[in-house]
């Protein structure tokens, strides 16, 4: 039976305005991530530099706070953090979102060498969560993407030149030039490279190079040595040494960077020539 009364058309009145005023305003539903990827901006041999980058598309206007993330190399998390991100979000329409992490993602000079000594790529990766909030609610978006890199390779250090000028029957010069070869896409820094030269099995020179310097990618770096043998440094004996006109030498010492330690030893002989 339908009433006119006036009072039951103000109740109902009152409760449809109840109702609209206490539904609750829920999101259609959660924010998505529409596209991701890294990238790899630069690489060391310990180290690199990681870009991840993504569109995130929410229902409802919300903010993108920050990244809770791990860098992972290998397979293993190498450093977390956290970047603010502050990026606003309208109501379906994807939003860019961006950071970059660089960070070691060679632990010690073991694992360089076990990852030099298996060759190929490694994956290095950003994951972790994009926390969103809207009004009073948070919600945390997973993300996770990777790219391959080409896994660090120990460099090496060879006789690069060798050259012994007699001057006299006393007296020979050895011009050694130690090369360290860079078998990496990017250049590689150096601590220093110890040397000791021994001629005939007597040490007659020891010093350091290559202090705080670096070799291009693909590249050979060389640096010199001069080794005088004479009466002075060899002994008595020199003039019988040189009279035989090859000279056994031997180099040995040790290639440093960051993470980084190459022992190497090389031998071999020197042939004279007359100095003019």
């Amino acid at each position: 039976m339908r009433s006119n009364s006036p009072f039951f058309h103000l109740a109902v009145l009152l409760a449809v305005g109840l109702g609209c005023a206490s539904a609750p305003t829920k999101p259609s539903g959660p924010a998505v991530l529409t596209s991701q990827e890294t990238t790899i901006l630069s690489q060391g041999l310990t180290d690199a530099a990681v870009h991840y980058r993504a569109q995130l598309a929410s229902p409802g206007p919300a903010v993108v706070e920050r990244a809770d993330y791990e860098l992972v190399s290998d397979g293993q998390v190498v450093k977390t953090g956290s970047a603010k991100l502050d990026v606003k979000l309208e109501p379906g329409v994807p939003a860019d979102i961006s950071f970059e992490e660089r960070a070691p993602y060679v632990k010690n000079p073991e694992d360089l060498a076990r990852l030099s000594g298996q060759g190929g790529t490694l994956l290095l990766a950003l994951r972790g969560t994009l926390v969103v909030r809207s009004g009073e609610q948070e919600e945390k978006v997973p993300f996770a993407a990777s790219r391959a890199a080409r896994v660090p390779r120990l460099p090496t250090v060879e006789v690069a030149e060798l050259d012994g000028a007699r001057y006299s029957p006393e007296e020979v010069q050895i011009n050694l030039r130690l090369g360290v070869r860079n078998p990496n896409p990017f250049p590689l820094k150096l601590e220093g490279l110890s040397f000791e030269v021994s001629v005939a099995g007597k040490k007659l020179e020891t010093g350091t190079l290559a202090q705080a310097d670096s070799v291009d990618a693909s590249a050979t770096g060389v640096y010199p040595v001069e080794v005088a043998v004479t009466k002075d440094t060899y002994g008595p004996d020199v003039k019988s040494l040189i009279a035989k006109g090859v000279l056994p030498y031997g180099v040995a010492g040790e290639l440093t960077g960051p993470l980084m330690r190459v022992p190497y030893s090389l031998s071999g002989e020197v042939k004279l020539n007359v100095s003019r």
